[in-house]
């Protein structure tokens, strides 16, 4: 493999399509609203894959060092684990794209706020936080990966942040009922997470990895997954129905059978390393969801 292809499998390509998902659905539901500005949409979506690219990075990086990356791995090799990448590349790697994500979110904070420095500096906050973030899940003696805390940090930043963050940005306004998309696309991302836990839990558990899985077990994995998937529906069907006049917006429910289709099918899977598919599904379909808000909110 070339150095370039090498960096791009660093990068993890199919996690990008659930990165934007959260910033699409704030986007769309912005333009909805009718107040919105194509510069900020823009820098959201660049600031978003720059932050998705750097937590990559650094979680190849982590697991590296931890050795939580070795041959009794299930999942994909990773670049570091395989000597593709030094250390020391990954390393600079990370400042890059830490820097790249810090300038594009102070540009996007320019395009949102101008001179408008209280809320500019609040979101700058929330913007270094979400960089540490990406880079605490797996690096460091306290990460928090490590601790089973990931699921609720995805929650947190690829759903309340990511979709309510872009939705302000765009309209200054904050309204409750967009907490009920957002929490959705935060629930949906968790469960790309889980899978991604269930599928590692072997190797995890010997190498004190405390995620989720670890914790409560495979089967019960399976249970917390389901969970995550239809409490993400009944969220979704609960925002329908604060717009039940505008029946159009239904139009959102022709994903959900995709989902239960693919739910059940985890619900059955025995073999651990069966579970990768379903995590490219997943981002996939969450990624569905997004792009069906913007028909019903635009069309």
């Amino acid at each position: 493999m070339s150095k370039a292809g090498v960096w791009i499998k660093a990068f993890r390509l199919r996690t990008l399509p659930l990165a934007l998902s959260s910033i699409l659905t704030g986007s769309f539901l912005a333009i909805g609203y009718g107040k919105y500005d194509w510069k900020i949409i823009v820098f959201s979506i660049i600031t978003t894959l720059f932050l998705q690219i750097l937590s990559n990075l650094a979680n190849d990086y982590g697991d590296a060092v931890k050795g939580t990356d070795n041959a009794n791995r299930v999942g994909p090799e990773r670049t570091v684990q395989s000597g593709e990448i030094t250390r020391e590349q990954m390393k600079k790697a990370i400042i890059i794209f830490a820097s790249l994500s810090l300038i594009s979110g102070v540009t996007l904070l320019y395009f949102a706020f101008g001179s408008n420095y209280i809320p500019a500096l609040i979101f700058f906050a929330v913007g270094l936080v979400s960089i540490i973030a990406a880079v605490k899940y797996t690096v460091g003696s306290k990460a928090y990966g490590y601790a089973g805390l990931g699921d609720m940090f995805v929650f947190i930043f690829f759903g309340i942040v990511g979709v309510m963050g872009t939705f302000y940005l765009n309209t200054h306004v904050f309204d409750w009922k967009v907490l009920l998309p957002a929490s959705a696309i935060g629930m949906f991302s968790a469960g790309v997470l889980n899978l991604n836990n269930m599928r590692d839990i072997d190797n995890d558990t010997v190498s004190d990895k405390n995620t989720i899985p670890v914790r409560i077990g495979y089967v019960n994995s399976k249970k917390y997954h389901l969970i995550l998937i239809l409490g993400g529906w009944i969220l979704i069907l609960a925002w329908l129905m604060t717009r039940k006049n505008d029946w159009s917006q239904f139009i959102i429910l022709a994903a959900l059978p995709l989902f239960l289709i693919d739910v059940f099918a985890v619900l059955s899977i025995t073999d651990k390393a069966k579970l990768d598919p379903y995590l490219r599904k997943l981002a996939i379909k969450t990624f569905l969801v997004s792009l069906l808000f913007g028909v019903a909110l635009i069309l």
